[in-house]
Parts: structure tokens; C-alpha cells; sequence
């Protein structure tokens, strides 16, 4: 199906470029490699893994409003079956134009939305789901299915969503490394009968107002983030005895994100209430989390013109021991040196502390362009301390470095 899928689409590119007034292609192919200093915790689980990732947007001009956007992704990893896997990030129509002292604009097809101003994590962001199995941090997205209806004008900017078709949430298989101690099971449950095909809304309004850019949203339907059912193995297929099973709830979220931009400082947040979620034991429990944070730049530092960003964030979810993820009461340090070369040379470093556990966590970033057309990247992961009582981080210590050559083209 997936494929057939693929074929259709490639095939109506192929017969709209020829009608195209303009036709532009971006591609990248990276080549990625991760070491595990530590035993891994499962027999079946590896040290280190090798990959590929390709990763191609073609943009076609069909009108003089109208375009259209596709950019497919395909990861090939060597360790873990479940995270070789393609995405279509992007498959969309462009519409645009102006009504009365305001613009529009209208997306048909699957895209990537993102919300939010903070830096680690980002609470308002609901409308794509997770690519777990990219990236351990919950940047990368899947691309969503949508309507998205975009109003704009002196009054601000106000967008709608009708998103007709949910996606499941990937994970690490039973040979990755950065996988839950009990495996996923693949087939999730939904509580509305319409499972996967439950239409959902969401709405953001959002303005800048002298100092202060800010959004309202609101997100009605199928949580992209789901909760987990126990359940036993009816095949020994693996040495333990339960499996989770994703559930996906209904659930209603009301966001706020704000940055207030000073000479000195940028000051952030983002708040949600959120309704209708299971918590970590299964009970219903309406919730509140935030996240709080200050960003600092030093221009020329020292006399040069490299320049130096520093930024500290807090993380709070209500629910405490009861949340599902992992940012519960947490502080975030980080500090983003770029030198402003030729190469665009950047160095990131960056603690996180659990404010109830005892785990600590280092994250070191390297990155610089070889060429016009290389890039390299470094990247590790250093879990300091691991606190067994803390449920949502299960025991784990799959430390890692990472290094990846991407080539631009």
C-alpha cells in the first residue's frame, strides 16, 4: 500500500513538472554512525550502528499563486529494523493570494507545523506527530495530512487545521539502543471508534505587539503522544513477558507561547492545559505543564566575530511522578558558541538536571562545513546519572556519539 502510495505520487510530479513554470530540487544524502561506550541492556542490542539518510524537496511553480511542495526522507539504519524507515515530510499545494485588506493562504495535503520558542522542548507543538526513531531529543517530525487555512493582516495572523487523519508515534525496536525496556507494540488502540481516521481541529492566533510575539492555540481530537497497556506476549518472540501497547486518547489542549525580546535578554514561555490524557498509572487527569526560559547573546566576543549564546530553561508538568514523559521538573543549561567563519563553525554544549530524580545528562554538539557541498557533525549524549525510581527514564544508560557526513547537492 505504502508503496502504490510512493508510485502515485512520484507519477503525478513526473505529469505536473511538465506543466511547471518553475522546477527546484534540494537534496541531501548524510551518511551517520553512533558508538554506545556502555553494555548494552539487552542481549539483542548493539554498540554501534551505522546509517544513511536521503532526503530530497522538489518544489514546482504551477501558477502564479499555486505551487506545490514534496519532500520525501528515507533512513537506513544498520541496528535497528524499526528505525529504517521512510516519511513523506512533505506533499502539499500552495494556494495564495489576498482578500480585501488581508492575505490568505491555503495548504492541501500532508506538511510539518511547528509551535512554540523554547529551545529543548516544546510544550504547544501538537499538530505533527513525533519521529521518535530519528532523534531521542523529539525534534523531527512526521508529516500530517491537512487543511490548513491561513488569514493575515495588521490584526495579526490567524490559522485553522482540519486534520483528517492521525499517525501513530514511531519507536526503537527491540535492537535499538535507545529503546523502553518493555517493547512497543505495533498495534495501538484508539478510545474513539474512528480510530486513525478521527478528524481533528486545532486553531492558533498569534501577533506581535511591541516587545512581545505571542500565540494562542487551541487542539481538539487524538493525542499524538500516547499512553501505554500493559499486556502479555502471546509469542516468546523476546525474553520478556509484557509488551505496550500505545493507546490514543481524545483530549482537548488549550497553549500559550510568548517571547519578549529586551536589549539584553530574550525571556520565553509556553503553558498548556490540557484534558482528557492518562496518566503514568492509567487514570484520567487534567493537567497543566510549563516551560520558562532566558536567552542571553555576547556579540564579538572577545574582540572577534565569533559570538557567544547562553540560555537556561525550566520545565514543569503538574502531574509530577504521575506525568508520562520525561519533563517533569527539570532545569536546562546550555551555551551555543558560533564563530561566524566561512565554515560556520558551531560549538553547543548543554546540561539537563531532573529537578525531582537524581539524573543528569551532557549534551555536546560540533558542527562545520567541509565545502560548499560537505558538512560534518558531531554529536553525543552523556548520561551522567540514571535514577532507578524515575519510571519514565527506565534504567537506561545508552550513552552515545554520534558523527554524520551530509553532502548537499
Amino acid at each position: 500500500m505504502r508503496h502504490s502510495v510512493l508510485i502515485a505520487l512520484l507519477g503525478f510530479i513526473s505529469a505536473t513538472s511538465a506543466v511547471a513554470q518553475t522546477f527546484d530540487v534540494n537534496s541531501e544524502i548524510s551518511l551517520q554512525g553512533r558508538w554506545y561506550p556502555q553494555s548494552p541492556l539487552f542481549s539483542e542490542q548493539s554498540s554501534l550502528a551505522m546509517g544513511a539518510v536521503a532526503k530530497t524537496t522538489l518544489h514546482l511553480e504551477l501558477a502564479s499563486k499555486t505551487s506545490f511542495t514534496f519532500t520525501p526522507l528515507y533512513r537506513y539504519d544498520s541496528a535497528d529494523s524499526q528505525r529504517t524507515h521512510g516519511d513523506v515530510r512533505e506533499a502539499y499545494f500552495l494556494m495564495y493570494g489576498d482578500w480585501k485588506t488581508s492575505s490568505w493562504e491555503l495548504r492541501l495535503g500532508q506538511a510539518s507545523v511547528y509551535w512554540g520558542v523554547t529551545e529543548l522542548y516544546n510544550l504547544v507543538d501538537i499538530v505533527n506527530q513525533t519521529d521518535l526513531v530519528e532523534h531521542p531529543r523529539n525534534r523531527p517530525k512526521l508529516g500530517q495530512p491537512m487543511v490548513h487555512l491561513t488569514l493575515s493582516g495588521d490584526w495579526g495572523i490567524a490559522e485553522s487545521f482540519l486534520l483528517p487523519y492521525h499517525r501513530q508515534r514511531t519507536f526503537p525496536g527491540p535492537e535499538g539502543r535507545l529503546r523502553s525496556r518493555f517493547p512497543i507494540n505495533e498495534n495501538a488502540s484508539y478510545e474513539h471508534p474512528d480510530e486513525e481516521n478521527h478528524v481533528d481541529v486545532a486553531f492558533r492566533y498569534s501577533n506581535s505587539v511591541g516587545p512581545f510575539d505571542f500565540g494562542l492555540s487551541m487542539f481538539v481530537g487524538t493525542n499524538r503522544e500516547p499512553a501505554f497497556v500493559a499486556s502479555e506476549q502471546t509469542e516468546a518472540t523476546t525474553p520478556e513477558y509484557f509488551t505496550l501497547q500505545p493507546y490514543y486518547e481524545q483530549i482537548e489542549q488549550i497553549g500559550l507561547d510568548v517571547q519578549l525580546t529586551t536589549i539584553g535578554l530574550l525571556y520565553k514561555l509556553e503553558a498548556i492545559q490540557r484534558n482528557g490524557m492518562l496518566n503514568l498509572f492509567g487514570a484520567e487527569e487534567s493537567y497543566h505543564a510549563v516551560i520558562l526560559g532566558t536567552e542571553h547573546t555576547i556579540y564579538n566576543l572577545f574582540n572577534s566575530s565569533a559570538s557567544l549564546t547562553v540560555l537556561a530553561e525550566w520545565l514543569y508538568d503538574a502531574r509530577g511522578s504521575r506525568a508520562t514523559n520525561v519533563w517533569t521538573n527539570d532545569l536546562f543549561l546550555s551555551g551555543f558558541l558560533s564563530l561566524n567563519d566561512v565554515a560556520g563553525t558551531e560549538f553547543v554544549a548543554g546540561l539537563l538536571a531532573d529537578l525531582d530524580y537524581d539524573y543528569r545528562a551532557l549534551n555536546l554538539e560540533f558542527k562545520r562545513r567541509l565545502s560548499d557541498s560537505w558538512t560534518m557533525r558531531f554529536e553525543s549524549i552523556v548520561n551522567l546519572t540514571s535514577d532507578p525510581d524515575d519510571l519514565t527514564y527506565d534504567g537506561r544508560k545508552d550513552s552515545f556519539l554520534g558523527i554524520d557526513f551530509t553532502f548537499g547537492f
